[in-house]
C-alpha cells in the first residue's frame, strides 16, 4: 500500500493525552517562558539532542530547557534522554575493557546481559510514558519530530517497540544510519509502513547523490536524513549539496546542518560561516521552494571558551535568521 507524506503527518501527529503528571518546577519555569518559534519565513529549524552532548544534565527535562533557552521549537530526540525519562535502565559503557585493551570475559558476559536488560525492559515499558513526554515538551512549544534509536541488528520485537515510541512522541519518521544491506532496508521499509512513520537514513561523509538509491527503491517510506555537513566533507560526490536537495527534496524528512570544510581543506568542523557548506544558499532554496522538512542545527565543532552549547545553538540558529531574512 502506498503513502503519501501528508497521510504519514497525519498519523503520526495525532495527540494523546499523557497518563501522569509531570515535573511541576520544569513545567512552571517553562510555561513562564517565552514560548520558542525557530519556524523563519517557512523555513523549520530544530536541532538534535546530540548538540547538547557537552551540557552536564542529560535528562529528557534538561535537554527541554536548554532547547527552549536556545529559541528552538522542534528537535530530533535520540533515544538516551528519551529511555531515560520512561524509566529505561542506565546506558551501556563503551564497548573496549579499560584504557583501551581488549574486553576481558567477565566484562563482555556483563555487556551481554546489559542489552539482554535494555531489551527486555523495552519490550514492557508502557508507552505512556513517552506520551507524557511528548506533553511535556509540547506544552514547553517543542515538537518532537523525529527519534533516533533503530539499529538494523534488532529483533522485530525491538523494530515494533521503536516505532510504537515514535508514534507515542509525536514523530513523523524514525532516524539510523544508512545501510547497504539491502535485506535490511527492506525489512525496515516494511515496518515503517505498517506504522506509518518514515524511516529515515542518516549519512556522514559516503553522502552522495547515489548514496540513498537502494534504501529509496527498497521501500516508499524508506527517507532520508541527510547531512549536508558531512556531504561537502565527503566531497560532493556526483553532485552539490543543493543539487541533491534539487533532486530529492521529497524523499528527505529531514536534514541535518553543519559547516564543514570540503577534504581539500582538511574536511573540518568549523563554527557556522566560516566553512565551505553553502549554508545560506541551503536555506534559501529551502525558502524558495516552501519546503517544510526540517533542517536540524548540529554542533560539532568545538564549543569555544565562554560559551557553551546552549549559546552556540542560538548563535546558529540567529545566523539561519540573517540568512532568511
Amino acid at each position: 500500500m502506498d503513502y503519501t507524506r501528508r497521510d504519514f503527518g497525519k498519523l503520526a501527529l495525532a495527540g494523546v493525552p499523557a497518563a501522569a503528571l509531570l515535573e511541576r518546577s520544569l513545567v512552571v519555569s517553562l510555561l513562564g517562558a517565552e514560548r520558542p518559534n525557530s519556524v523563519i519565513n517557512g523555513v523549520h529549524i530544530g536541532t538534535i539532542t546530540y548538540s547538547y552532548r557537552s551540557m552536564p544534565d542529560q535528562s529528557a527535562q534538561a535537554v527541554l530547557k536548554y532547547v527552549v533557552d536556545s529559541g528552538i521549537s522542534a528537535i530530533e530526540l535520540m533515544n538516551g534522554p528519551a529511555e531515560s525519562f520512561a524509566g529505561g535502565p542506565a546506558a551501556q559503557r563503551g564497548r573496549g575493557g579499560r584504557r583501551g585493551r581488549p574486553q576481558t570475559p567477565d566484562e563482555q558476559a556483563a555487556q551481554r546481559g546489559a542489552a539482554d536488560h535494555l531489551k527486555n525492559w523495552r519490550l514492557s515499558v508502557s508507552m505512556d510514558k513517552y506520551r507524557a513526554l511528548r506533553k511535556m515538551y509540547t506544552d514547553a512549544g517543542v515538537t518532537i519530530y523525529a527519534g533516533k534509536c533503530l539499529t538494523p541488528s534488532m529483533s522485530d520485537e525491538e523494530f515494533e517497540y521503536v516505532f510504537n515510541v515514535a508514534e507515542a512522541l509525536g514523530c513523523t519518521h524514525t532516524t539510523l544510519e544508512l545501510t547497504d544491506d539491502v535485506a535490511q532496508l527492506k525489512r525496515i521499509g516494511a515496518f515503517a509502513e505498517k506504522h506509518k512513520i518514515y524511516a529515515a537514513y542518516h549519512t556522514h561523509t559516503q553522502g552522495s547523490m547515489t548514496a540513498f538509491d537502494q534504501a529509496f527503491a527498497a521501500s516508499k517510506a524508506n527517507l532520508a536524513n541527510v547531512d549536508l555537513g558531512h556531504y561537502v566533507a565527503g566531497g560532493n560526490v556526483g553532485g552539490s549539496t543543493l543539487q541533491f536537495l534539487e533532486k530529492f527534496h521529497d524523499r528527505i524528512a529531514s536534514f541535518r546542518l553543519k559547516d564543514r570544510t570540503t577534504p581539500e581543506h582538511g574536511a573540518k568542523n568549523l563554527p557556522w560561516g566560516t566553512g565551505d557548506t553553502p549554508l545560506k544558499q541551503i536555506l534559501q532554496l529551502v525558502k524558495k521552494n516552501k519546503w517544510t522538512m526540517p533542517a536540524a542545527i548540529e554542533i560539532e565543532y568545538d564549543v569555544p571558551p565562554g560559551s557553551d552549547a546552549v549559546k552556540e545553538v542560538a548563535r546558529c540558529l540567529q545566523y539561519c535568521r540573517d540568512a532568511l531574512a
